[in-house]
């Protein structure tokens, strides 16, 4: 196999069969069961609202409360998501070392799968996202271009993880360093505030965020009902696709030198 997503196509349906038996696992016995998918998020966003608006009394200009509100959950969810896949992707080679012998699951899909469990949370994050601007009459035409947005944060993800996922093999405290450097991005991506509030001379921690972009973008569909400028597609565009096809070039290259280390 020439490139990491060949598998995709090869082995895509036992991905997602697996990512499905997890997924039901991971709730059973519990008593909320998937619905601690839809609780988690929801109270990140009561931890947002109460510190922006009751505490530091952000206001948006031209914005009331409740479409604040819907802002700041159309930054969080897609960073919640991002984090979950990040923080079990990293480690995910090293934590699935049986799969290394396995002709069945290539370990390519190993890293693919923390992302693909990851939209749990992003679809039903989603889901109250849509239905709160719906409900606002924010809900624009804009919105249907959430699956393009979308698919190219996944892909960004998929060729970060194979990257990272591979580097961690040899330096372990990478997955300790992604945790610190996601809880950083938490607070430098445009979550509870815009752009346009950041002031000049700290804009270039935005710039240097590839999250932000993402974040940025589905904000601009869903809450303000725009499309994200030129320069923001090719941005997407660029990062998405040069660390998908980078990412899966280098972990079909590198995975047989590392396996010695793990």
């Amino acid at each position: 196999m020439k490139h990491s997503s060949g598998y995709l196509r090869s082995h895509g349906w036992l991905l997602l069969r697996i990512a499905r038996s997890e997924i039901a696992s991971r709730f059973a016995g519990s008593l909320l069961g998937a619905g601690w998918a839809v609780v988690t998020p929801v109270l990140m966003l009561l931890i947002y609202a109460v510190v922006y608006l009751l505490v530091l009394r952000v206001q948006v200009q031209g914005m009331t409360s409740a479409g604040y509100v819907v802002l700041i959950f159309t930054g969080l969810v897609p960073f919640l998501m991002t984090s979950e896949a990040l923080n079990n992707g990293v480690s995910s080679v090293v934590a699935n070392r049986a799969v290394l012998a396995n002709t069945v699951f290539p370990i390519d899909l190993v890293p693919v799968k923390a992302v693909v469990l990851a939209q749990v949370t992003m679809i039903t994050g989603l889901v109250v996202v849509l239905v709160a601007a719906a409900f606002l009459g924010d809900l624009k035409a804009t919105a249907l271009l959430l699956p393009i947005i979308w698919l190219l944060h996944v892909l960004f993800l998929v060729g970060l993880l194979w990257l990272l996922s591979l580097i961690n093999i040899v330096f372990r405290d990478l997955q300790n360093f992604v945790g610190v450097v996601l809880m950083l991005l938490m607070i430098a991506s445009p979550i509870a505030y815009t752009p346009e509030m950041v002031p000049n001379g700290l804009k270039l921690i935005i710039t240097l965020n590839p999250i932000a972009y993402y974040i940025i973008a589905y904000q601009d569909i869903i809450v303000f009902g725009k499309m994200p400028s030129v320069q923001l597609w090719i941005s997407l565009i660029l990062m998405s696709s040069v660390t998908f096809v980078g990412g899966g070039y280098f972990f079909v290259r590198a995975k047989r030198s590392l396996i010695d280390y793990v």
